[in-house]
């Protein structure tokens, strides 16, 4: 138990539900197509997000010996070389599944690789990291998008944009939990782009509909906000953890047009979210 403990810790599983989320969005603004091609997908791509949690605390391990000696490999829960070996293991695995889909799922995972190795071995030197973090969400719902029926179209490609906006946002805010420092407020404007896009792109009775799940996305994120801005000292990790949960929807929104049963899978997965949070931290 305390093995599967740490695996899970590092694996940071909390966050899966979003990779699912990201995974539906894309495949639904592809148009769908066989269930059981879109498992497939799940399954492939929670590797690769496990593998690559895995492969950030690697790189991290010195890092953390110093600042976060609590997380698995600082604290002497799991050697260095295992975590090495894990997460070599998940991610070849993972990568390989989504390139079963086809030539162009097959092509994008490969960039969505590159973007998580790159990530993850350079985001405590780069003060742009952020953008290699939304890169990497970029490239997972183009994926998504690309199994799908249709493949990848505008609005696939405009709600990944938005989509890695709102990482960029959060993941800013989240650079200062763990190294303390000068808080920027002006990316979090980043966050309220998905709103943006869902009013241009809707008209009509799912522009009411957008506008209304807009608002439950404004209203999240300024929950998830006053832990920081409102609070003293602020609780940056609390907002952060608020923020990643958000993105199931933010996913929803990417899909407005949906049947109004849609909705429940994109809030199961919020719902599932924050319930694994209490468990397993999320950054």
């Amino acid at each position: 138990m305390a093995l599967l403990r740490t695996l899970l810790v590092l694996g940071r599983v909390s966050n899966l539900p979003t990779v699912w989320s990201n995974c539906l969005a894309g495949w639904l603004l592809a148009g769908g197509g066989e269930w059981s091609r879109f498992a497939w997908l799940c399954a492939g791509a929670s590797l690769v997000y496990i593998g690559g949690m895995f492969l950030n605390d690697a790189f991290d391990a010195e890092f953390d010996t110093q600042h976060r000696r609590e997380r698995p490999i600082p604290s002497g829960a799991i050697s260095l070389t295992a975590v090495w070996r894990w997460s070599v293991f998940f991610l070849t695995a993972g990568t390989g599944m989504l390139c079963w889909l086809g030539r162009e799922p097959a092509i994008l995972a490969l960039e969505l690789l590159v973007c998580i190795v790159a990530y993850d071995a350079a985001h405590k030197h780069i003060t742009w990291s952020p953008v290699l973090m939304a890169a990497c969400r970029f490239f997972l719902l183009l994926t998504a998008a690309s199994a799908g029926a249709r493949g990848v179209e505008g609005l696939a490609i405009w709600s990944a944009v938005v989509l890695a906006a709102y990482i960029i946002g959060l993941s800013y805010l989240a650079r200062r939990e763990s190294a303390p420092g000068l808080v920027r407020y002006w990316p979090l404007l980043l966050l309220g782009t998905p709103v943006a896009l869902a009013y241009i792109v809707n008209d009509g009775f799912f522009r009411e509909r957008a506008l209304l799940l807009s608002l439950v996305v404004g209203l999240w994120a300024a929950k998830c906000l006053r832990y920081t801005l409102w609070q003293s000292p602020p609780a940056i990790g609390r907002t952060v953890s608020g923020l990643l949960a958000g993105i199931c929807l933010v996913d929803l929104l990417a899909v407005a047009d949906q049947p109004p049963q849609v909705a429940m899978w994109f809030l199961g997965c919020f719902a599932a979210a924050l319930l694994l949070q209490r468990s397993v931290p999320a950054t």
